[in-house]
């Protein structure tokens, strides 16, 4: 490692030089109370910035060990800094001069749920944050005095205003790590009575529009029904009193724009904990939750969907269903059977983004068309089993059919956004009305043995790679055998909805609970290392994801990236990995 001086040393001798001269202050470098690494410089002032982190040591950085002892604190805690981090940014941000992308100072843009990022990672022994900077110049001429600013002057009164506990507001500290262990108590709460979600007395759950995630001013405060209010004593909050919703099937039913989507759309993004003040902290859901939708023209690949799906008149086997193209009734069956196999234990469905002919089929559509000419089992004649036999709960948003009143276990009828309790109401009168006819063949879930193919392409040898991963190719994990250099598949994303690989694309735009863009990237970079050096034909899809989620909890981002580990990765839940593995035609 090099002192600062160093580098002083080295900026000058550059000055003035062509561009690519930049490259030669690769490497680590000692700032007194931190350490330097650029891990990559750009090729070019009009190319992506250059990547850059800093490491600080804890008994620099100050923090109370218990702000980072556990994975909740320490989650918390590194969000907290990462938008400490860049709030100092802003300040500085292009006040370097320059051509192209001279002097831009980035990190990640944290949203509303407080994720873990590669942005800031808290280890054992020390604090590291990674970020970017535009190195500056004239045109392609080497600015170094700038750079100098930059390096010597901006940078280390962001780092101390930031990441050392002396320089922040202890207060605020607390606050985000204390309210990071209530969400917890909330989610073990939950799992020790039997609860599929719970939801505080004044959150606010709508958002300010569609195209913004933050509260909405002037909405209604939620309000449990009291039938449904439990209290919850949380180690930092005290006693919190809102509705909780039980394992089993939960209907919501209302008006339309009365707020059924809305609390449906709250309840799945309550897998993540949120930051204070934004209406949404204490609305915490079951992390294994999972949105289901109909998804046209997705692939399925070796799927077992007899469950809801059988007797087709083709007579393919839908015990090992495989298509590029799927209806919106098949893709939903899938979404069904992937879901269980990824784990989850609770699934949320609209009915307005739902095939309808999977829902339910009415009596007078099975008179007319009788049980032998239909291939769909509709879900509402496996919802009851799957809680019973499988273990898996259902939230459901309905508006159009009754036939779900007659296996709900809790209706709630939400009424000018506050929700009612009108279970009682409801099966009362489903004694007048004639109970829809369940017929469904026998409830069997699938062995999950599914094992799906080596990837054609590989590593091969020679080149870097590129794409959205640009300079990633050379260095650690980058060798598949002696003497050869390894050219990684390309990678790029494309904002939250979308990814590619080796110029195939995964279309993730119905994976309703990504929450960021860096959750997508990271998912292209844990699909790239499952495709290179997991997939082999033998291990199952189950295997294969668990491989991969193990690596990424025990490992790090490390063994998915190569030369270094970029800022712009968010850790997403293993049930999105399932579902990007799903989804890649390979």
């Amino acid at each position: 490692m090099k002192s600062s001086s160093e580098l002083r040393t080295l900026l000058r001798s550059v000055d003035h030089k062509s561009y690519p001269a930049y490259k030669s202050l690769a490497g680590s470098y000692q700032f007194g109370n931190f350490m330097l690494f650029i891990d990559h410089v750009q090729g070019d002032p009009f190319a992506s910035p250059s990547s850059l982190h800093v490491e600080i040591l804890h008994r620099d950085a100050g923090f109370p060990e218990a702000y980072y002892a556990q994975a909740p604190a320490r989650v918390a805690l590194q969000d907290h800094l990462t938008r400490q981090f860049s709030s100092q940014f802003e300040d500085y941000n292009f006040k370097a001069k320059g051509s192209g992308k001279s002097g831009l100072l980035s990190i990640t843009r944290c949203g509303q749920e407080v994720l873990e990022r590669s942005a800031c990672q808290i280890t054992g022994q020390k604090i590291i944050a990674r970020f970017h900077v535009g190195f500056p110049a004239f045109g392609r001429t080497i600015n170094a005095g700038e750079l100098e600013k930059i390096l010597f002057d901006f940078l280390p009164r962001c780092v101390e205003n930031s990441f050392f506990y002396r320089k922040l507001d202890p207060k605020k500290v607390e606050q985000a790590v204390f309210l990071s262990e209530d969400q917890q108590a909330i989610r073990e709460y939950l799992k020790e009575h039997k609860l599929s979600a719970f939801v505080a007395n004044g959150s606010i759950l709508p958002r300010k529009s569609g195209v913004s995630d933050l509260p909405m001013r002037g909405s209604v405060p939620f309000t449990s029904p009291a039938s449904m209010e439990e209290t919850i004593t949380l180690p930092h909050k005290g006693e919190l009193k809102g509705m909780a919703i039980h394992e089993g099937i939960t209907l919501i039913v209302g008006g339309g724009y009365h707020g059924k989507s809305t609390l449906l759309e709250a309840l799945q993004m309550g897998v993540y904990n949120h930051i204070a003040g934004d209406g949404r902290e204490y609305v915490i859901t079951d992390d294994t939750a999972l949105k289901l939708r109909a998804e046209d023209g997705r692939s399925i690949r070796q799927v077992d969907i007899s469950l809801f799906i059988k007797d087709l008149p083709n007579k393919k086997d839908t015990a090992c269903f495989s298509t590029e193209d799927a209806s919106g009734s098949t893709s939903q069956a899938a979404g069904v059977i992937e879901g269980i196999e990824a784990g989850a234990k609770l699934f949320l469905i609209d009915e307005d983004t739902s095939a309808t002919n999977f829902m339910v089929r009415d009596e007078f559509m099975q008179q007319v068309i009788s049980r032998a000419k239909e291939p769909i089992t509709p879900f509402l004649e496996r919802a009851r089993d799957l809680f019973e036999k499988a273990g898996v709960s259902t939230i459901l948003v309905a508006g159009s059919s009754g036939a779900f009143f007659y296996i709900a276990d809790t209706i709630l009828q939400m009424d000018c956004y506050k929700p009612v309790d009108i279970t009682g109401q409801v099966k009362g009168l489903c004694k007048d009305h004639t109970a829809p006819r369940i017929q469904a063949p026998d409830f069997k879930i699938p062995d999950f043995s599914r094992a799906l193919a080596p990837n054609q392409r590989g590593g091969r040898s020679g080149g870097r790679d590129s794409g959205g991963d640009r300079g990633y190719g050379r260095g650690r994990g980058g060798d598949r055998g002696a003497g050869s250099r390894h050219e990684h598949m390309k990678i790029k994303s494309f904002g939250k909805d979308s990814f590619s690989l080796d110029k195939e694309n995964v279309d993730l735009r119905y994976v309703e609970q990504l929450a960021d863009s860096e959750q997508t990237n990271a998912l292209a970079h844990l699909l790239r290392y499952g495709a290179e050096q997991v997939m082999d034909g033998k291990k199952t899809v189950r295997q294969t994801v668990n491989w991969l989620y193990d690596t990424l909890e025990k490992k790090g981002w490390e063994p998915f990236c190569s030369s270094y580990v970029p800022c712009g990765l968010t850790k997403p839940r293993i049930q999105e990995v399932f579902a990007c593995l799903n989804r890649y035609r390979g």
